[in-house]
């Protein structure tokens, strides 16, 4: 029986960041996958982790990025990766929301960093404010950046489960990334991929047994 639908915020209700470090390679001649690389290197201890994790301010991050960029072997400061965190909303999942909303408990949890606007990182009034309207939707939201982890420790799902009031057994979680859907899948969660966000829709809605869209 399914009593909460928790969900990632970047790259799921919004689109994802990837999607933006792609396009900044490409505009800088940069290699594919470039940045995702230097995030998946050391990934409890890299500069994105600490930042994530607020071990780190804004300044401290942009140099200790612009170091792990350099050893291998390009130019790429801390802040301008930042600036393209900032993706934009979804709406058939924010639909999704609100149907779940309706009939479970709803909490998001994610990895975010103390810059732009709010627990979505929004930059700008208008995208604040339409991010401050999805966050306003949820019972709970986690944000390793207030406090001090980080998915995929288990820790913050078995959090969130605390928070929520409800055992893991009884969600479903969405992420874009494997790697954080694993420890939740491990807890007992029912875990959802979110890359085409039609399929991962379809996937919900099987999942929770009404329609979301």
């Amino acid at each position: 029986m399914i009593e909460a639908v928790i969900w990632d915020f970047g790259g799921v209700l919004t689109s994802s960041p990837f999607e933006a470090f792609a396009r900044y390679e490409t505009e800088r001649g940069l290699p594919k996958d470039f940045i995702r690389g230097i995030n998946a290197t050391n990934p409890n201890t890299n500069a994105w982790a600490l930042f994530e994790r607020s071990e780190c301010t804004l300044d401290e991050f942009d140099e200790l990025f612009a170091r792990e960029a350099l050893a291998k072997g390009h130019d790429v400061r801390g802040r301008a990766i930042v600036e393209l965190l900032s993706g934009d909303i979804r709406p058939a999942m924010v639909e999704a929301l609100k149907r779940c909303k309706a009939r479970f408990k709803v909490g998001c949890i994610t990895n975010n960093v103390s810059a732009g606007e709010g627990a979505g990182m929004a930059r700008g009034h208008d995208k604040a404010a339409a991010v401050a309207e999805v966050m306003s939707l949820f019972d709970h939201v986690i944000e390793s950046s207030k406090i001090g982890m980080r998915k995929p420790d288990p820790r913050i799902y078995q959090l969130a489960c605390e928070t929520l009031g409800v055992s893991p057994s009884a969600c479903v979680y969405l992420d874009d990334l494997g790697i954080n859907l694993k420890p939740a899948a491990q807890l007992g969660m029912k875990t959802i991929k979110v890359v085409e966000p039609a399929k991962a829709l379809a996937e919900l809605e099987a999942a929770v047994g009404f329609p979301v869209g």
